[in-house]
């Protein structure tokens, strides 16, 4: 018995050594996804035609989406992006006469973010990702009516001072 107890020691130890080898990797910041930042141009469309992400001083990232046609911006969503209560990262998206809607961080590779809500109508799922410099590609997909649905967005960076908020 004297033994086993022993031998249960021994393991629980290397266990915890081991652990201490890999230690679990840091949760995503803000700062992550610091890349979005700046003014974006929306490939193909009408000038105005975009998404502007700043970040504010309360360390959340904010952002409008314009859309223009016939040179009238038509609609305007905010987005954010910001630590929940529960300490994870969420996107939170209220786009034109839609309560806002919460999408939470499920991915994050340099240059790339993933944010989902499965239990949304459409989309379930939004991303980000840079494609360099000054092109920035965005995503949402998910299931309507049982079928796949994807919509996809491109961008270009442009000055923010020539263009405005």
């Amino acid at each position: 018995m004297k033994n086993l107890i022993v031998i249960a020691l021994v393991l629980l130890l290397a266990g915890a050594a081991a652990a201490d080898e890999h230690p679990a990797p840091e949760a995503p910041t803000l700062a992550d996804l610091s890349w979005l930042a700046g003014c974006w141009a929306a490939v193909g469309g009408e000038p105005g035609s975009g998404e502007t992400w700043t970040v504010a001083d309360d360390g959340v990232l904010r952002g409008v989406g314009r859309f223009v046609k016939d040179g009238v911006a038509v609609a305007t969503e905010t987005m954010e992006i910001r630590e929940s209560a529960s300490g994870e990262l969420e996107f939170i998206a209220a786009p034109p006469g839609q309560d806002p809607t919460a999408f939470t961080l499920t991915e994050v590779v340099p240059g790339e973010a993933v944010f989902e809500n499965p239990d949304h109508d459409f989309p379930q799922r939004i991303s980000y990702r840079r494609v360099d410099e000054d092109r920035l590609e965005a995503t949402a997909d998910g299931e309507v009516a049982g079928e796949t649905k994807v919509l996809e967005f491109a961008f270009e960076r442009v000055d923010c001072e020539k263009t405005g908020p």
